[in-house]
């Protein structure tokens, strides 16, 4: 059988990209590291593969708002082509920075299939200031992909400066309430997000955008407290790639 095939996408200002490519490949996915341009001058088949992923970063050191420029290279350039991925049952996860692309993208939380209106976005942190720390999860919504058989609560680090989730208004929280799109809440939130979410999916449960970083807890040897506690081998965010990889393959 042949390894599903991963984008890990990157750009100015990526920094997660290489610990996301190790994720991948851990779960026995074939990863190509590829640049935004390539994308852009057609120098690659985004249809060629089964899953896209947008990693953490601070893309185009995230001027004018985060992940802002990226999801404007995607929106204005190359939509159409990501949305046949999307509507071909294909995946997609952003994580921190990705997750702001892809909400200001209008693929999250996906509504309208591309979404019109900005209806979310992730802005400055009620602290003002970059909190990099490790927080517990509990999983809420059932609908996603990626978060089959996962624990009911995880611990994740986080690590950004715009994690605040907000949406548009209480119209679009009670939406994404009762269309269980709400994939992740912060257990003690950490950031002031409504509702204390930390990542949502789309409608079909195909795209998941989260703040924490699941790459950066693949084995008990990043746990913050390793050599104190007896840990399981497997880390925290491991699941949500391998879940990704073996959908993956039921569609090759």
């Amino acid at each position: 059988m042949k390894n599903p095939k991963v984008i890990v996408l990157r750009t100015a200002g990526t920094n997660c990209d290489y610990e996301t490519v190790y994720a991948f490949r851990l779960c026995g996915a074939d990863v190509d590291l590829i640049h935004i341009n390539q994308l852009l001058n057609k120098e690659v088949d985004i249809m060629n593969y089964q899953i896209l992923a947008i990693p953490g970063g601070f893309s185009y050191g995230d001027d004018v708002s985060a992940g802002k420029i990226l999801a404007n290279e995607i929106k204005y350039k190359i939509i159409d082509s990501i949305w046949k991925f999307v509507s071909s049952r294909r995946l997609i996860i952003g994580i921190c920075n990705g997750f702001q692309v892809l909400v200001k993208t209008g693929l999250l939380p996906g509504f309208d299939g591309i979404d019109k209106e900005e209806y979310t976005t992730l802005t400055f942190n009620d602290s003002g200031r970059f909190q990099d720390e490790w927080v517990y999860l509990k999983k809420v919504s059932s609908r996603c992909i990626f978060t089959k058989d996962i624990k009911d609560v995880i611990y994740l680090p986080i690590a950004h400066a715009e994690g605040k989730f907000v949406t548009l208004n209480k119209n679009i929280l009670n939406k994404l309430k009762s269309n269980d799109l709400i994939v992740f809440k912060y257990i003690n939130n950490p950031n002031g997000s409504e509702e204390s979410i930390a990542g949502i999916c789309n409608p079909g449960g195909n795209i998941l955008g989260m703040m924490p970083h699941p790459e950066r807890f693949l084995t008990k040897y990043t746990h913050p407290r390793w050599t104190r506690e007896t840990l399981p081998l497997e880390g925290d965010g491991l699941i949500i790639f391998k879940n990704a990889v073996e959908f993956a393959k039921k569609k090759l």
